[in-house]
């Protein structure tokens, strides 16, 4: 049986500032949940959150891109909003940047991961939540889990998978998109994604069928509102075992807190810290970023769930190494690399300052140039 798994998310008001979510949206997400499966929209469902976003995960069939399943989680934070007001959350409703749907939820603000698959006989699946970064944060660890057989040994030893994986990659900026066919094209794949403020992988699949086994989300809502509104905060979902990388291999990558963008204002580098639901919200300089692991097994539709996969104190020591990376980058203060790159702060307020000061930029006289 063919279902589809969708996670969509969107910051619609914080509690206290950026760092969590109140307890009153989450009850409206969840009742609304709970009407849309008592109608029979979707199949089953969890209401999550990470920092200050709500996640609606759902089972259904409508496919991916449904007009209906996007509708409903936008008038669902629609409806969130207004609590969110009667409240005086912070930035309510900041991720919905229209004032109407127009049939589903591209460059409107909240961001969504989906993919349509055939169901397993065991079908575990694997949802990371991320808050205070961007998409591009899932580069490295999806590069890790389906290409590199130092994190995964299933590449090596498992005839299923010895093949490798395909990797879709999004131009963020052209909107474009290209498909790379691994290991044969590792060396292409890493000059693209290693680069995660442009490039950003949106897709895996396996090599043999059109079937994915991984899926992002890659909206990135500066490039859509034309100013800084926020970070983007991504979702992915992950499928494990059977032919596919196993549970602790696709959790394995982030034993390492690897650096990534976004932070306070969106505009700093900083260590992406693995932690458990009941530690995902930041307040540290508005972190450091985190991730979450929701684990689920699939069973005719139904989302049996979750467990919390971070709570496992093995990753204690990437939650030390990262705070003792994030006391060390803080004392660059304003200075890169701390600081994103111009490029990445000209949707920040920057612009205003350059544009305030212009007039007293004066041509230099007298320089000697070699060339």
């Amino acid at each position: 049986m063919r279902y589809t798994f969708s996670i969509i998310k969107a910051d619609i008001g914080g509690y206290v500032g950026h760092s969590d979510v109140h307890p009153a949206l989450c009850s409206c997400a969840e009742e609304s949940l709970a009407q849309a499966k008592e109608k029979g929209l979707i199949i089953d469902y969890h209401r999550a959150d990470c920092g200050d976003d709500i996640a609606l995960i759902m089972t259904h069939t409508h496919g991916t891109d449904s007009e209906e399943i996007h509708r409903f989680a936008w008038e669902t934070f629609e409806k969130a909003t207004e609590v969110a007001k009667e409240y005086g959350q912070y930035g309510a409703g900041q991720d919905l940047l229209t004032d109407a749907f127009s049939g589903n939820l591209r460059g409107m603000g909240p961001g969504f991961a989906e993919m349509e698959i055939e169901e397993r006989a065991s079908e575990p699946i694997i949802c990371f939540l991320a808050d205070k970064t961007e998409p591009g944060s899932w580069n490295y660890p999806l590069y890790k889990m389906f290409a590199d057989p130092f994190n995964t040994i299933g590449l090596v030893i498992d005839p299923s998978m010895h093949d490798g994986f395909r990797f879709e990659v999004h131009d963020l900026v052209e909107e474009k998109k290209i498909i790379f066919s691994c290991p044969e094209e590792m060396y292409d794949l890493l000059v693209f994604i290693g680069a995660p403020s442009r490039f950003v992988i949106k897709h895996v699949f396996k090599k043999d069928s059109d079937e994915p086994v991984a899926v992002t989300s890659t909206q990135r809502l500066f490039l859509m509102a034309g100013r800084y509104v926020g970070k983007d905060d991504p979702v992915m979902a992950v499928r494990c075992q059977s032919g596919l990388p196993a549970v602790g291999e696709v959790l394995e990558p982030f034993s390492f807190p690897y650096t990534v963008a976004g932070w306070m204002r969106g505009s700093h580098h900083g260590p992406f810290m693995p932690v458990s639901t009941a530690n995902d919200t930041p307040t540290r300089f508005d972190g450091p970023p985190r991730v979450v692991a929701l684990g689920f097994q699939l069973k005719d539709g139904r989302l049996i769930g979750p467990r919390d996969m971070f709570a496992d104190p093995s990753y204690d020591l990437a939650r030390r190494i990262a705070l003792e990376q994030a006391d060390y980058i803080r004392r660059h203060g304003p200075f890169e690399p701390h600081r994103l790159p111009l490029e990445e702060m000209e949707y920040t307020t920057m612009p205003k300052v350059v544009e305030k000061l212009k007039d007293r930029f004066v041509p230099l006289e007298g320089v000697e140039r070699d060339f």
